[in-house]
This record gives structure tokens, sequence and C-alpha cells, in this order.
């Protein structure tokens, strides 16, 4: 029991202090005043101690004196009165512990658990001081204390129920305490699901929780965006799907090229249209009628239509030469026309002639001359490639056989040199040769012979065994075909002469050694060129010129015609006598100023000029044009002029990838032109523009931003999820097709779009569980970092490339978490510490409280003070008071 005192000696000013002294010390004067007789009545009457304590209070001798002192339980001065002490004043949680009632008994008391808990040494009632708590029970032992659907979970000093999965309360909150209520659990049942309009629902007739309706749009319509499936959730309720069903419009038929529409038909699925070839053209094969399907597409066409009749009147002139009539009537339009010819022997079966190439031409009936070798069966297609592709028209062509000498040339004085027809090479030829004396102009029979040679080199050489000093004529005959050469040879009087070695090269050019001893000295040649063609009568070409040199071996290159034969012959001026007479004869020359056309590293041209060309610069114009046909609107255009030096000229263009070009290269002064058709592959595509973000926290939503088509067709965009330690080792190329149920530990694919699905500024959300593409958006495990990388990848011509970007870096997913934990902590021992405070402060103030009774104001004052610790430590003050004579 607490003493009714509140110790104010202890905590009175110092001036009461002595206030009480002095009263104190009157009262000893006053009762010192009896008479000395009366002293010595007093001491011989001092009662005894003990016979005068209170029932309630034990005497006890303390330092030699007897003092009465109240028994446990009671409080007072022991002799006048001892009081029941109320133990449980202070509180029961202190005097008896957590969770339980204090009751106080005269002289005593005893404590009893509350409602939910039961005493450790299971008695109903109990002094805390063997050690005794009291513990919580578990009413969740009880079964079916919560009834059906329901589970009990127990709670300091009581319990609670909620419906289990499945169930939900009938009625009240979500947690529940049977006891004095009706709240029980019923089966959740969401009913019936809802109705979204223009669809169609899939259900198996089960409502209950977790069950599942899929909807899908009706024929006709389709879906815009949305799940297109609803679940029964906890709260007996379905989930509203966010399909949207739309009227299938397939909108415009595709065009189709050279075609249009018969008709403007409807745009339903279902729906029909037919084309027609537009007015110039015609029919050349595909299906011409598309159809609106239910996806809202048109199943394209595959109508095909060419340019009517662009090549007709076909006709062939001068042997090798072939012209016809163009059906348009457009004047001033250029048309292309790829030539492709084969060519071959019915005597030599291995021989095998090829040549492709393009003409350009605007007249009305253009004319062509084509580089054919002689004995052969040519078949020559014509097709028109631009400005409309056209169906081909055939031709067949038979060569004659060439002449069976050419390119005939003396060297050596008593040699001769000669070339064969080309459809004779490899077959072995008997030639007779009669060589005669000439004296001016008459043939002398002097020395004459008759020798046959047999060969089937391409150009045979003969010596023949003749006189210095004398003038032959030589006659060679073809035993196969009778075809006669005859050519004079001049041997000089000596071994030397002004005109020796004579020998042809390049086809067109001269070369001869002139005297030793004349070398250094200027000389001057007359040359006198007569031409001839055999197909063409009406040909013929004469030249005279001089030629003056001091070389010891001067060289002549001629001008001349292609496809004819020339007798050249040489003088020189100062020996009329000394003279050279040689054949030429020229190929016909077809457009020699493109042969061998190539493409090198996609963007470079090369092709070879003519010999006789290759050493003079030429001009060379290009017209280049691109286009994308995933880019209607991209055009690229050049013109400009080269001039090129060189057999082989090698020319780059600045091309832009991923484009189709026309090249068109013409040469003025052959008034010549060739198409060529060139694709640039696509490179890596522009990297993506993004926003990177660090995030601390849950992922917010990213914008992506559409990228251009600048390096090829952009195809589909991919949002990659990396752990952050593996960003480092990332490249561009890797995780393709890797999704997250196949590889989520070092990285996955989390969506992929495609190019014509992506909008502007286009929001995605990681994490979301839908799938985009076929990929699965997972999502993020907490207390994980990751990195989030943007990929925008181009596929063209079977050809792939891709650009990346970090677009956010996510650090640790839990710190609110994190946060409120470490909240938490910090308040719990915050308020840990002001108990403990608390506490020392009241322990403070129960050891400094002493209560003094006021007749201790009157008498000696004896204070004694004890802690009674057998019972829960609560501390107590015990006054004894004892009346003492002073002497």
């Amino acid at each position: 029991m607490s003493p009714p005192g509140t110790g104010l000696a202890a905590r009175r000013p110092r001036r009461l202090r002595l206030a009480l002294r002095r009263l104190l010390l009157l009262l000893w004067l006053h009762a010192a005043r009896p008479a000395q007789g009366q002293r010595a009545a007093t001491n011989s009457s001092v009662p005894d101690v003990c016979a005068t304590c209170h029932a309630n209070a034990t005497c006890q001798q303390k330092e030699g004196k007897n003092v009465c002192i109240c028994n446990y339980g009671f409080v007072g001065n022991g002799r006048t009165h001892c009081q029941d002490k109320d133990e449980c004043q202070i509180g029961a949680s202190k005097i008896c512990g957590e969770h339980t009632s204090c009751h106080n008994t005269h002289g005593s008391f005893y404590c009893i658990c509350l409602e939910g808990y039961h005493p450790s040494n299971n008695n109903k009632i109990f002094i805390p001081n063997d050690g005794t708590y009291c513990t919580d029970i578990d009413e969740c032992q009880v079964s079916g204390l919560c009834g059906v659907g329901g589970r009990c979970v127990n709670t300091i000093g009581s319990y609670s129920c909620y419906c289990m999965e499945g169930y939900r309360p009938e009625n009240g909150t979500e947690f529940f305490h049977p006891a004095g209520n009706t709240v029980s659990c019923k089966v959740t049942d969401c009913g019936r699901p809802p109705s979204i309009p223009n669809t169609d629902m899939i259900w198996n007739n089960i409502s209950q929780l977790g069950s599942s309706v899929h909807y899908q749009c009706k024929k006709g319509f389709r879906s815009i965006n949305g799940r297109n499936t609803s679940r029964c959730i906890y709260n007996g309720s379905w989930e509203i799907p966010a399909i949207i069903c739309k009227e299938v419009d397939c909108g415009i038929p595709p065009p189709i090229q050279h075609a249009e529409l018969m008709s403007n038909p409807s745009s339903s699925p279902g729906s029909v249209v037919q084309y027609s070839c537009q007015k110039g053209f015609e029919y050349a094969g595909g299906n011409n009628i598309s159809v609106c399907t239910e996806e809202g597409v048109w199943v394209k066409s595959t109508l095909t239509c060419t340019v009517k009749a662009a090549i007709g009147n076909v006709s062939i002139f001068n042997q090798t030469c072939v012209k016809w009539r163009r059906s348009t009537r457009e004047t001033n339009l250029k048309m292309v026309y790829l030539f492709h010819i084969q060519g071959r022997r019915w005597h030599q079966e291995a021989f095998f002639h090829e040549a492709v190439f393009n003409f350009t031409a605007e007249e009305e009936t253009p004319e062509l001359c084509l580089d054919l070798q002689a004995g052969m069966n040519y078949t020559v297609n014509i097709t028109v490639v631009s400005p409309e592709p056209s169906r081909p028209v055939t031709v067949t062509i038979k060569t004659v056989e060439e002449e069976g000498f050419g390119n005939v040339s003396v060297f050596n004085d008593t040699c001769l040199k000669w070339r064969r027809r080309s459809g004779r090479i490899g077959v072995k030829e008997t030639y007779l040769f009669h060589i005669q004396e000439q004296r001016g102009h008459f043939l002398k029979s002097s020395h004459e012979m008759m020798i046959n040679f047999t060969t089937e080199e391409e150009n045979p050489e003969v010596c023949l065994s003749l006189h210095l000093g004398v003038n032959y004529t030589l006659t060679v005959t073809e035993a196969s075909t009778t075809l006669v050469l005859q050519t004079p040879i001049m041997l000089p009087a000596t071994e030397e002469e002004l005109l020796s070695n004579v020998s042809i090269f390049n086809e067109t050019c001269v070369k001869w050694q002139r005297k030793v001893a004349r070398a250094g000295t200027k000389e001057t040649y007359t040359f006198r060129i007569l031409g001839r063609r055999w197909y063409q009568k009406e040909f013929s070409r004469e030249m005279i010129f001089n030629f003056t040199t001091g070389e010891e071996t001067p060289e002549v290159c001629l001008e001349l015609n292609s496809g004819a034969n020339y007798m050249v012959n040489i003088t020189t001026a100062s020996s009329k006598g000394t003279s050279a007479l040689i054949t030429i004869a020229i190929k016909t020359e077809v457009k020699e100023a493109f042969s061998n056309m190539r493409i090198l590293n996609d963007t470079c041209l090369t092709w070879r000029r003519s010999i006789r060309s290759a050493d003079r610069k030429e001009i060379y114009s290009f017209h280049i044009q691109g286009r994308r046909w995933y880019q209607k609107e991209f055009f690229h255009e050049r013109a400009f002029n080269l001039t090129i030096y060189g057999q082989t000229p090698e020319v780059c263009l600045d091309l832009h990838p991923g484009t189709n070009y026309t090249v068109n290269i013409s040469t003025a002064a052959l008034d010549l032109s060739v198409l060529v058709s060139m694709t640039t592959p696509i490179i890596d595509p522009p990297f993506p523009e993004i926003e990177f973000v660090t995030v601390h926290g849950p992922m917010p939503a990213l914008s992506l931003r559409k990228a251009e088509d600048r390096n090829g067709p952009i195809s589909f965009y991919q949002v990659i999820v990396l752990p952050l330690a593996l960003q480092s080792t990332f490249t561009c190329d890797s995780l393709a097709a890797v999704t997250f149920f196949s590889n989520a530990t070092e990285g996955y694919v989390a969506a992929e779009f495609l190019a014509k699905d992506v909008a502007d500024n286009m929001l995605i959300s990681l994490g979301d569980r839908h799938y985009y593409g076929a990929f699965y958006n997972a999502p993020l495990k907490q207390g994980k970092d990751y990195c989030v990388v943007l990929r925008i990848i181009s596929q063209w011509n079977k050809v792939r490339t891709q650009s990346c970007a970090v677009w956010a870096q996510i650090e640790d997913l839990s710190p609110t978490l994190q946060h409120m934990t470490l909240t938490g902590l910090g308040s719990v021992t915050a308020i840990c510490l002001i108990l403990f405070l608390s506490f020392l402060a009241a322990r403070s103030y129960l050891h400094s409280t002493v209560h003094v009774p006021p007749a201790a104001l009157a008498k000696g004052v004896s204070y004694e003070t004890t802690m009674d610790a057998a019972g829960v430590g609560i501390a107590s003050s015990f006054l004894e008071i004892e009346s003492v004579s002073l002497l």
C-alpha cells in the first residue's frame, strides 16, 4: 500500500523547516515546566510499549528499543492505528502483470486474468509472487468457431473471423466476430457476366470466384484494342473488359499498277471489286478480283497489265541490223529497250555467244546494228523496260560466213599473216599458194612455186623462200570455199629496206620498222586507203594522207569504220619504188562505248570502253533516279557529267541506303546510253530518340517516339529488360527472340511492336502482364535493379540491321517498403525510450515520497524507509512514531 503522506519534510522550502523547528522547541520548553517532584513521578510511570501495539501490529525490537510495526498488508503507526493497505491502487499491470485485474482484500489482494487469457499455473486466482502470469488463449483451436467458409485468426486477447477464398461476408465487414452478431460467409457468386456491345460471349456458365469469360467480336466487327477476358473477383463482381469492337471497314481498295476499278464498291466484309487494265495497257496475267476480308483488309489482286503492243513491225536489214516501230505516238519520249542475244553454231556445239545490254531511243522507228559473229544462228529478245515494261518480242538472225581472209599483212619481207573467219576457227583448212614473179604489169614464170599449207590456227603465218630485189604476186586459195587472196610482195635489193616488219595491232593501227641507216631522219609516208562492205554495195570510203616521222618504229592508228574491209597502201616520198600493201578487216562494231557493265560495292559502276577509244577522254552523262516502295513521298534525283579516261572506268555514286535506283549513262559523242538498275542495301536505323529516366520505385510509363525511315524501312520496335549488372555486356544484336519464360535471368524481350502499329509518343508500361507480339510483358521483381533498352529493327532484302539505346534504369523496386520499415523501427525505438524514461521518473518519485502524520510534529519522530520486494517490487514506506521522554 502507498503511504498517505506526501514527503513534506523533503519538499517544503527552507523557511518552512525553520518554522517547524521553532514550534518543536516551544513545545519542548512547555513540557519542561512541571516541578521536580513531578519529574520523578513521570519517570516511574512509563508504560510498556508492546502492550500499546495495535491489533494489526507486531512489537519488535529496534536498536535495543521496543517498536510497534503494522503487519504486512497494513500501514500506520503501529500503536494507535494500522489501516488496510490497497495494493491495487498503483495499477493491476504493475502489481499483477499484463492482461490482469487486481482485487484488494483485508490485509492482502489477489489477481485474475482478463477475458481471453488464462494464468500460467492454471488457477483462477493467484498472487504473482510465485511467478504466475497471464497468457493469450488461442480461441481458434475450437473447430467451426467462424462457421462455414470462415477462417479464424487469433489476436491478442481475442480472435477475428474472415471469409476464405471463394466466400465473402454475407453482411458486415471483411473481418468479423461471430459472438453477438449474425455475420456469416457465403459462396462468392458473380452472377451472369456483363454484355459488351457487338461481341459474342464464350462462357461455361460458372460464376464462382476465379471463373472467366471470353468475348469475341461478332461477324462484321473487329477488335481495335483492349483485353477480351473478364474474371469473377473476390467482391462478387465481374471485371469490366476493355474490348472495343468496331465495324469492319476495308477502306479504299488497293491500287493496281496500270489498272483501274470498274465500279465504286462497298468496303464492308465480303465486298468484291474488279480491276481492268488502263487504256494503252493489256492483260498479262493474274487475278483481277479483290475481296474485303473480315479482318478489314483487301485481298490484293494479282492482275498484271503491260504496255499494249509496245514493239511491232520488226525487220532485219544489212544482216545484223534490226528495225522496228513502237506503238506509242508520244513524241520526244525516250524508251529503254533490253536486248538479250544468244547465238550458236551448228558445226561447233560447244560455241555459245550471249550478250545483254540496254538501248535508249526516242524515234518512232528505232534502228540498231548488233555485234554478231559470222556463221551463227542468233535469237534476239527485245523488251521495253522503261517507262513501262512490255512483253518481249523475239526475232532470229542467221549470219553468213565471213570472208576467209582478214587483216592480211606481210612481215619480215617474205612472211604472210592473216586472220581466218571466226566460223572456221578450230577446223583444219588447206590453203594453196601460187607464187609468181612480176615484171612491170606482166607476170613471168621464171620463178613460180605451188605449195599447200594446212592449219587450224586462228591467225596462220607462212614464211616463203623468195629472192631479194624481185617483186612477187602471191595468190592464196582456200580449198573449202575457193576464196582467193591476191597480194603483192616486193623484196628490196638489199636486206635493209625502208618498210619492213609491217604489222597490225588494236584492229586499226599499223606499225613498221624503218631502215637502220635512216633512223633519226624524218621520212614522209603516203597512205592510200580504200574501204568497202560486201553487204553494203553503195558503201565506199577512200582516204589519202601523208605522215612524217623520224622514229625507228613508227606507229599510225587509222580512223576506220566498223564492218568494212580496207586495203592500205603505204609509200615513201624518198623512194618511189618502195611500198607496202596491207588489208585490214574491221569487225562490226555495235555500241562499243559500254561493255562488261558491273556493279561494285552496291554503289559503284565499272565497265569496259572500246580499245580504240581507251586513250581518248570521253564525256559521260549520268541521270540518277531513286525511289522507295515503303516511303511513297521519297524521290532522289541527280544529274551530272563526268569526263573519263582509261579503258575500264570506275564511278562510285552518292546513293541513299535502302533505295531502288535507275542509272542512265549516255555518251554525247556516240549518242549511246545504257540503263542500269541498282538496289542499295539498308544500314543501321537511326538511334531511337528517348528520354532517359532513372527510377527508384514503381516503374512509370515510358514514351515511345516513332523513328524515321532514313536508312531503310523500320520493321518493328522491341523493349528489352536486362539485369543492370549485364548492361555492359549487352550487344544490340543479342536477345533477338528471347522471351521472359526462356531467359528471364539474363534479359528478355518484354514487348515487340510492328512499325505500322506504333504511334508517336505511345506510352508503354513495363510489367502490365500483357502480350505484345509473341513476348510477355512480365512484372519486374522487387529488390532487383534493371536496365531497359529500346531496339529499332530494319529488315529488307534478307538483311537485318538494328540500333539500340538505353531507355531507363530501375534501381531497387521497394524503396517505399524500406522507408516504411525504417520509419516503423524509429517510432518503436522512440516509444520504448519514452516509456523507459517515464519508468525512471516514477521510480524516483516513489523513493522520494514519505508520509508524515500530523502527530509527529508534537513528538519525537523516527523515520524508517523499507522496500517491500516480496511481491512485484513495489516500494512501500513505513513510519514509526515513538514517544520519548525528554530528560
